[in-house]
C-alpha cells in the first residue's frame, strides 16, 4: 500500500505537515496535484497567480522527485469532481491514506468534506493538518474562548502564544527511494499563463528563502522607516511565497525568532513580525466568519449600505485614470506588474470604498483577478477594514485623503512618475494634486470626483445606519 500527499496551496517540501507525516510511515508515498481552470476562474485567479503557480509547481515536482516521490498532476475543472478523481487516483495506485493541510475557504472546505466521505467509504484513511498559520487556525481566543475580532489585542495573545510554543518546523523529508521522473504541467494549453507580467520573484523554494535571507539580512533594519514608501525597496516581497504556500509563516516566524533570541533585533523586525500576525488574523477571521468568504460584510449591518453605481467611475478606477495621481500610479502598478505596494492597496481601497462609495466586493474581486498574491483570507480582509464593513476596530470615518497619503509618502513624486508618466513634467509639490496647482497637463483627466465632499458623503451614509 502506498500514501499519498495532496498538495493544494502549499507549494513546498520544507515545513509541510502532511508531507512529513506522510514520509513517516514505512510505505512507499506519492504526491498529487489537481489542476481545476474553472474553479480558478471561478475565484478570480489572475494570470500572475496562474503562473506563479504553475513554475512553483513545476519546480516543486522538481524537488519531490529528487526524493523519489513522484508528482502527479490530475486534470480536473471544478473543485466538485475532486472526489472522484482522487478515487479513481487512489486505487489506481493502492493508496492506504491520503494526507493533506486544510484551507479555509468556503468551497474549499466543502471540498474536503466531500473527498474525506468519498474516500472513506472506499476504505481510505484520510488525515488532515492544520498547517497555514503560526498558531493553528482557532488556537487563538480570547479568555471566553471566543475569537477575536480585533486586530491588536489578537496580536498581542499571538506574540505571546509564538514566545512560549517556539512551534517547531516540521522537518523536510529524507529521499525515500530513487530519483524519479519530475512531471510537469503544460503552459502551453494556459492561455493566461502567456498573458501573464514578468515574474516579480524567482521560483522556487530555494529562491523564496534567499529572498526571506536577503531581507533579513540586508533590509529589514529599515524595514519600520521605509515600508510605506512605495517608491522605494522597503518591503520583503514575501507575499507572493506566503499566498501560494511555497514559504510558510512559522519558517518566517523562526527565522526572525533566530535573530531575537540572538539579542540582535531591530526594532523594525518586530514590525515586520506584526505583519506575519496580520496574516494569522485575516485567516483566523476566515476561519471563525466564514460568512466573509461568501460575498457578505463581517459587519452585518453595512450590508444595508447602498453603494453607487459602478458605471464610468469603477472602469476610470481599474484602469488608473481617475485623476488622482497616486490612485492612478497604484492601478497601474497593479496591472503591469500583478503586485502593488500595501500602503497603495489601502488607499486605492478607500478611494474607491469611500470617495466613489462603490462596493468593496467589486475591489476586492478586482484585485485578485490582478494580484500575484491574491489570497482569499488577506484581500478580503484588507478590502473589508478599508470599506469600514470589516474588523477595523476606528470608526467609519476613517478616510484617508489619497493627495496627502501622496505627498507624505510619495514627496518627491518618484513613483507617480514612474507610473503616470503624463505626470513627469511636473514639480514635487504640483504633481501630488495638478488640478489644485494650475493648468492639468494634456493627455491627463481632471479628478472623477471631489475628495472633500465624498468624504462627507460617505460618513454620512454611514451615519445613517444608525437610524
Amino acid at each position: 500500500m502506498t500514501q499519498l500527499v495532496w498538495f493544494r496551496n502549499d507549494l513546498r517540501t520544507a515545513d509541510h505537515a502532511a508531507l512529513t507525516a506522510a514520509c513517516s510511515q514505512s510505505e512507499p508515498v506519492r504526491a498529487c496535484f489537481i489542476a481545476t481552470p474553472e474553479q480558478w476562474q471561478e475565484h478570480d485567479w489572475s494570470p500572475a497567480r496562474l503562473r506563479f503557480v504553475v513554475d512553483h509547481l513545476n519546480s516543486l515536482s522538481e524537488s519531490l522527485a529528487r526524493l523519489g516521490i513522484p508528482l502527479d498532476i490530475l486534470q480536473g475543472s471544478r473543485f466538485t469532481n475532486n472526489p472522484r478523481e482522487l478515487l479513481a487516483h487512489c486505487q489506481e495506485h493502492r493508496i492506504s491514506q491520503i494526507h493533506f493541510n486544510e484551507e479555509f475557504g468556503v468551497n474549499e472546505r466543502r471540498r474536503d468534506k466531500f473527498v474525506r466521505d468519498a474516500l472513506a467509504d472506499a476504505g481510505v484513511n484520510v488525515a488532515k493538518y492544520r498547517d497555514q498559520t503560526v498558531a493553528p487556525a482557532g488556537t487563538i481566543l480570547t479568555q471566553q474562548d471566543q475569537p477575536y475580532s480585533v486586530f491588536t489585542p489578537f496580536a498581542r495573545r499571538w506574540r505571546q502564544w509564538a514566545e512560549e510554543t517556539n512551534p517547531a518546523l516540521y522537518p523536510t523529508p529524507r529521499a525515500i527511494g530513487d530519483p524519479v521522473s519530475p512531471a510537469r504541467l503544460d503552459t502551453d494549453a494556459i492561455a493566461a499563463y502567456a498573458r501573464a507580467p514578468e515574474p516579480l520573484v524567482g521560483t522556487g523554494e530555494q529562491a523564496a528563502h534567499e529572498q526571506l535571507e536577503r531581507f533579513l539580512d540586508e533590509r529589514v533594519a529599515d524595514y519600520k522607516n521605509l515600508r510605506d514608501f512605495p517608491a522605494v525597496d522597503g518591503t520583503s516581497l514575501l507575499s507572493p511565497y506566503l499566498a501560494n504556500g511555497v514559504l510558510s509563516g512559522r519558517q518566517c516566524w523562526q527565522a526572525a525568532n533566530r535573530i531575537i533570541s540572538a539579542g540582535g533585533a531591530p526594532e523594525a523586525l518586530f514590525t515586520w513580525v506584526n505583519e506575519i500576525a496580520w496574516r494569522d488574523f485575516y485567516i483566523n477571521i476566515l476561519y471563525h466568519y466564514p460568512r466573509v468568504g461568501m460575498h457578505r460584510a463581517f459587519k452585518p449591518e453595512t450590508e444595508a449600505l447602498v453603494w453607487n453605481e459602478p458605471g464610468d467611475a469603477f472602469e476610470a478606477w481599474k484602469e488608473g485614470r481617475t485623476g488622482v495621481p497616486i490612485v492612478d500610479a497604484a492601478m497601474r502598478q497593479l496591472r503591469q506588474t500583478g503586485w502593488m505596494h500595501n500602503r497603495l492597496r489601502m488607499i486605492t481601497a478607500m478611494f474607491l470604498s469611500k470617495n466613489l462609495f462603490l462596493d468593496w466586493r467589486l475591489g476586492e474581486a478586482w484585485f485578485m483577478s490582478n494580484l500575484v498574491d491574491g489570497f482569499l483570507a488577506s484581500n478580503n480582509g484588507g478590502w473589508q477594514w478599508s470599506a469600514s464593513t470589516g474588523t477595523d476596530s476606528a470608526p467609519y470615518f476613517r478616510v484617508f485623503n489619497p493627495a496627502t497619503q501622496s505627498e507624505r509618502f510619495d514627496p518627491d513624486g518618484e513613483f507617480i512618475r514612474r507610473y503616470v508618466p503624463e505626470l513627469a513634467g511636473l514639480d514635487n509639490k504640483r504633481i501630488h494634486q495638478p488640478w489644485a496647482r494650475g493648468v492639468i497637463p494634456k493627455g491627463y483627466p481632471r479628478p472623477i470626483v471631489d475628495l472633500k465632499e465624498s468624504r462627507k458623503e460617505a460618513i454620512a451614509r454611514f451615519q445613517a445606519l444608525k437610524k
